[in-house]
């Protein structure tokens, strides 16, 4: 079956966040929401989630489904916000107990924080099946970037998060902690062997060299042929020298460190403090 998918484009964070939908009951899911948030003032904003919400009130849908691909590092998600507005489930990938456990040392969280994945309301592993109305969803663990990044295979659809980019830009980054280019490169295979007219969705754009306007939906045949790092006849061994090269040269995301305290907790904020405040923690040479 071949769902019906909105792309939001959030140009402060380069994301896109996706509304998939059923034709046939108007059953829906979101794929990586985003919560605004400006770094310097600590302030949290809705726009782009609200922007989400009122397309899927306009069309009458009904949001079974709130699915992230992994833990974000460059944005926040608004995964509970929309929760409390439309409902839904909110799903992601099992290996967050792996996520929760490397960030809960790093961020000193105590014992108080869970590192069970019980944030979520489903924790998916490979090959589990799920549904949106009568389209019938399947998951890919497909690691490299971090541990618990899942490919969602919609009906023709396949929503990527960060494992691959538009064909112009590549791959994602293997540098965080858990990351592996070796990983990385045999989860791309999976998602390679999908049809090659599956529509491939992904979770970021960053405008390749040459290309003048934003894009996120390819083929699985696009990507094969035209991928700067994946495609043609390119080896594991040629990739992961390519990508752990490449890696050496990027700078951490602008938003790693409040993005990786909040969505670890899927998308809700760490416990007020004694005074009733909501802080976010800064460790000093341990990222």
């Amino acid at each position: 079956m071949k769902p019906d998918v909105t792309a939001f484009f959030d140009e402060a964070t380069n994301t896109v966040s996706y509304v998939v939908v059923d034709p046939g009951s108007l059953a829906a899911a979101v794929v990586d929401s985003v919560l605004d948030f400006d770094y310097a003032s600590g302030r949290t904003g809705t726009a782009s989630a609200d922007r989400v919400i009122a397309h899927i009130r306009a069309k009458g849908l009904r949001v079974e489904w709130i699915l992230e691909t992994h833990v974000h590092a460059d944005h926040l998600s608004a995964a509970p916000y929309i929760q409390e507005r439309l409902g839904g489930r909110i799903g992601i990938g099992e290996k967050i107990t792996v996520v929760q456990n490397t960030f809960g040392k790093v961020f000193n969280e105590g014992t108080e924080f869970q590192r069970d994945g019980s944030q979520f309301d489903r924790l998916f592993r490979h090959g589990d099946q799920f549904g949106i109305g009568a389209l019938e969803g399947r998951v890919l663990h497909t690691p490299g970037h971090t541990p618990a990044c899942l490919t969602y295979v919609i009906g023709d659809a396949a929503f990527v998060g960060d494992t691959l980019f538009m064909p112009d830009f590549g791959t994602a980054r293997c540098d965080f902690p858990g990351g592996s280019a070796e990983m990385l490169y045999d989860s791309i295979q999976k998602i390679l062997a999908l049809p090659d007219e599956t529509r491939i969705f992904v979770g970021h754009d960053y405008k390749a060299p040459g290309r003048n306007d934003f894009a996120w939906e390819t083929t699985v045949a696009e990507e094969k042929t035209r991928n700067v790092h994946i495609g043609g006849s390119r080896s594991a061994a040629e990739f992961v020298a390519l990508r752990e090269a490449r890696d050496r040269t990027l700078d951490m995301p602008k938003l790693i460190i409040p993005s990786l305290q909040v969505n670890m907790r899927a998308g809700r904020m760490p416990p007020p403090d004694e005074d009733g405040g909501t802080y976010l923690k800064v460790p000093v040479d341990k990222l």
